[in-house]
């Protein structure tokens, strides 16, 4: 038997993203679940950001930014520059992250993790408690050590976790089924 619910956001897991932004006074982090790829050729992701949030004008003033995919080591960080405004915080000092610099935008990179995705800003959709910014994605970077022998990434190599916004919990992802 099936439990029916109110309407609410269900869809898991939700990845986490430390999208890193140029900011006029010092650049700026937020952690985000609500991105997602949505198409391949070209490149294109979303993220929703809620506008109240200090990044949000970093963000649509910028026109671009680094989405930054975390591993699980860097789990307090990651808690950190989602629930401190960066309008108080030097998210980087707090969290201990090394800004690198991307290779087409301003925006820094987050050394420490995996992945990082250059990304600029195609088009922005006001949806309701979040803005909806699709992105172009300008290049990918891909830290050596969590590639294979074939030179594609492997998931072992890493330990990346995700959100779960229906009980609000951070679990690593599993092992491979496929």
């Amino acid at each position: 038997m099936k439990r029916e619910m109110n309407p609410t956001t269900a869809l898991v897991p939700c990845p986490v993203v430390l999208l890193s932004v140029y900011g006029p006074e010092k650049p700026n982090i937020i952690t985000l679940s609500w991105a997602a790829n949505v198409c391949s050729n070209p490149p294109t992701m979303v993220v929703g950001i809620r506008p109240e949030r200090h990044s949000y004008n970093l963000v649509k003033d910028a026109e671009e930014f680094v989405l930054n995919i975390p591993s699980a080591d860097l789990i307090e960080g990651t808690v950190f520059a989602g629930t401190k405004s960066g309008r108080d915080y030097d998210k980087f000092s707090e969290c201990g992250f090394t800004p690198e610099p991307a290779s087409k935008i301003k925006a820094p990179m987050i050394k420490e993790c995996p992945i990082n995705i250059e990304c600029k800003i195609k088009n922005i959709v006001p949806l309701g408690a979040h803005d909806l910014f699709i992105v172009n994605v300008l290049s990918v970077h891909i830290d050596e050590s969590v590639l294979g022998d074939n030179g594609r990434f492997d998931a072992s190599k890493t330990e990346l976790f995700t959100y779960l916004p229906l009980n609000g919990q951070y679990w690593t992802l599993g092992k491979k089924l496929r």
